[in-house]
């Protein structure tokens, strides 16, 4: 006859220390790629962009318009460079998760970036209008892994306050315009229940991703610039002719955006 355990608190939550550093540090795993790829030294762009969905990748190599970043020593992903208004942009796809995203944001600002954005597909919450739009997320409800091993225990991670500011003021310009409000990030989107969505709901919560509370609790740990956009795309399928992303699956709108954040971002006081 089985026996319940007993409860437990959750390893996720033990035996964590903030302040100490890390043995096993993204430089590193970094320099040994390099040696056993024999890549030649160099550093990627300084704004890099976090493509959860591969559909800005698909379509700028699609055009023509980006080619593989020669230097990028990762053994999981390649990075794509791109230009859009005379600036130069690196581009991963295909990040999915936090863990993912968190893992290439490390090595990302080891490896010369300074301004790290993320554009990932999200479901839609609270129906502050009809799909698809954007919203840059300023918290995130830390429904995943990743984040509790850059913070203590808190219920949201949010946008550094100094990376917020500039873009604020410059996303007003931005048309379509863009929601400003918090997500959720979960690990397990086929495990968002009536009960979990009405909770993130009565929070004011806008959209539900996988990435956000990850990067910003990475970004407030380390003190790095990560903004993430939520482009909300779905209403989590439950009716059909969901996920429709707009222009060329949402990269035209995409790609706008992210110039109009690293342009602000260039021309902020220093």
């Amino acid at each position: 006859m089985m026996h319940a355990s007993t409860p437990t608190e959750s390893p996720l939550l033990q035996n964590k220390h903030f302040a100490r550093p890390a043995v096993f540090q993204p430089e590193n795993l970094l320099r040994e790629t390099r040696r056993q790829k024999s890549l030649p030294s160099g550093s990627v762009p300084m704004v890099c962009v976090l493509d959860p969905d591969g559909d800005i990748v698909a379509h700028l190599l699609q055009s023509h318009e980006a080619e593989r970043d020669p230097v990028w020593a990762c053994y999981h992903t390649s990075l794509y460079r791109f230009e859009r208004g005379r600036m130069t942009f690196g581009i991963i796809g295909c990040a999915v998760g936090g863990p993912f995203a968190v893992l290439l944001a490390e090595q990302l600002f080891v490896s010369g970036c300074e301004l790290l954005i993320s554009i990932t597909s999200a479901g839609q919450i609270v129906p502050v209008r009809t799909p698809p739009y954007f919203v840059l997320i300023e918290k995130a409800l830390r429904d995943e892994g990743a984040s509790h091993h850059y913070l203590p225990p808190a219920k949201y991670a949010s946008l550094l306050p100094e990376v917020r500011a500039p873009l604020v003021a410059a996303l007003s310009q931005f048309r379509p315009a863009v929601e400003l409000g918090a997500a959720w990030t979960t690990d397990a989107p086929y495990r968002e229940t009536a009960e979990a969505i009405e909770f993130a709901r009565t929070e004011g919560v806008l959209a539900v991703e996988m990435e956000a509370a990850s990067l910003y609790a990475f970004a407030q740990a380390k003190q790095k610039p990560v903004v993430c956009f939520a482009h909300i795309t779905n209403r989590m399928g439950v009716s059909e002719g969901d996920f429709e992303k707009g222009e060329a699956d949402g990269t035209v709108a995409s790609l706008r955006l992210i110039e109009a954040v690293a342009q602000r971002w260039g021309d902020r006081p220093s």
